[in-house]
């Protein structure tokens, strides 16, 4: 699963300590009922509480025991390659080697002002952050030259986590230059799926092998990020997450351009070749597993707490999704590789 805490825009609603507290909660309960990964987003916005990923990652390390727990993901080209390796060295001394980094250039900008960086260097700063950071995850001690950060020095760098080479992923959206780029760096790719037919992007999965081959890797992990939810009867989970699904997506599309969303093309979304994955627990392991036929790929992550999706349903969902969804996948997609698909 992945979040990025979002809190309620309106007077009465959820709010930043009400909503870290529940997403905390909700890792601890996604770690018991034996799920694989959790993810919590970075945005700079009034919508959302995760600023700051690595501080709710770093709590819910000490509520939990085997889950593993990644930004989702954390915006690089505005941040500093150094304190992000720290801050996740150090959650991975707290989770006893269960952190990784998804690291990506973000689907907001509000970051780049934040922090002092022109959007006219988006491309630049992106390449040359991940390459230190890489540097940085491979070496304890680093020599770097860059044009957007002081240099390096045979500089050591602390604290060195307990994992040998901290996982770090590379997140895209669809765009396939960051996919040929995630093959050249022999990393893992996350690919995010938030609309359109999946089938549409499949092509990606075989560019990122391609990319990994051509630069003499062996192949990597695959995620994919999708919007969904589980609830008991395929109806009650689109009833629940549809009004909550709308509302977030039709508040960035005013501010995109993007047209209003109606519960006719939600509900396409919903069936096996749409974008969302919602359903009862037997719809939502069948579009799992029909994804996986298209993708191959290793990991579903699946973001349910969006907008004000009550947390007692997020809840039950968690509980759907690692007692009855997780079972299905992974005694179906063992039969067809040697190790089971996360999720």
């Amino acid at each position: 699963m992945y979040t990025f805490a979002d809190v309620s825009p309106g007077p009465g609603g959820v709010g930043p300590a009400q909503r870290v507290k529940e997403v905390v909660e909700e890792i601890a309960l996604a770690d018991e009922v034996g799920l694989d990964v959790y993810g919590v987003g970075e945005h700079h916005r009034a919508d959302y509480a995760a600023s700051a990923p690595a501080m709710i990652l770093a709590a819910a390390a000490e509520r939990t025991s085997h889950i593993h727990l990644t930004s989702a993901v954390t915006v690089l080209s505005s941040d500093d390659p150094v304190r992000v390796f720290q801050n996740f060295a150090t959650l991975d001394l707290l989770s006893e080697g269960r952190a990784e980094i998804m690291a990506g250039r973000g689907s907001f900008t509000e970051s780049f002002p934040l922090f002092g960086y022109d959007l006219g260097d988006y491309d630049d700063l992106f390449a040359e952050k991940i390459d230190l950071l890489l540097k940085l995850r491979d070496h304890e001690r680093v020599t770097w030259r860059g044009a957007h950060r002081a240099p390096l020095d045979d500089q050591p760098v602390y604290p060195r986590p307990v994992q040998d080479r901290l996982p770090v992923w590379l997140a895209v959206g669809g765009n396939p230059q960051s996919v040929v780029r995630a093959g050249f760096l022999g990393l893992p790719l996350a690919l995010a799926i938030i609309g359109g037919e999946p089938e549409r992007f499949a092509p990606l999965a075989e560019l990122h092998r391609k990319a990994l081959a051509q630069a003499g890797y062996a192949p990597q992990p695959l995620s994919l990020n999708v919007h969904g939810f589980v609830a008991d009867t395929r109806e009650k989970a689109s009833d629940i997450y549809f009004p909550a699904h709308s509302g977030v997506m039709d508040r960035i599309g005013r501010e995109r351009g993007w047209g209003p969303t109606n519960r006719r093309a939600f509900d396409a979304g919903t069936t096996l070749r749409g974008a969302y994955t919602v359903g009862d627990p037997e719809a939502v392991a069948e579009k799992i597993l029909f994804q996986h036929e298209l993708f191959g790929h290793d990991r579903t992550l699946i973001q349910f707490a969006i907008g004000d999706v009550p947390h007692l349903d997020v809840l039950r969902a968690i509980e759907l999704y690692g007692t009855e969804v997780a079972p299905i996948v992974r005694a179906e997609t063992a039969k067809r590789a040697d190790t089971p698909a996360a999720v």
